[in-house]
């Protein structure tokens, strides 16, 4: 089973986190599973960005972006080359790192 290494973050893993998950499952199920409640607004079901992700390592194992996630990741607070929304992001056969951004959307309107 691949590993997940999460990268610290102040409210959802202020030590980080490691764990194994199952390929197949998304990056999202594998967090919630492991007591990490990242945020979800939508139920999963890619209409939001509240639960981007950064993959830091093993971007290339998980399934590729269509074109609704492409569509909303634009409007991801902090995108970089390699953000997924965790929902639809599929844990293939390597470990992942992953970085949970500081601030979702959501995060984004409340603070400023």
């Amino acid at each position: 089973m691949p590993k997940i290494t999460v990268l610290p973050h102040p409210e959802y893993a202020p030590e980080g986190a490691e764990f194994e998950a199952p390929a197949g499952h998304s990056i999202c199920e594998a967090l919630l599973e492991h007591d990490i409640e990242i945020e979800h607004a939508c139920e999963m079901s890619a209409a939001c960005t509240t639960c981007h992700c950064i993959v830091r390592k093993g971007f290339d194992s998980l399934n590729e972006a269509d074109e609704t996630e492409e569509d909303l990741l634009d409007r991801a607070w902090g995108l970089e080359p390699q953000s997924r929304l965790s929902c639809q992001a599929i844990i293939g056969q390597q470990d992942l790192t992953v970085e949970i951004p500081r601030y979702s959307i959501n995060h984004a309107r409340e603070h400023h």
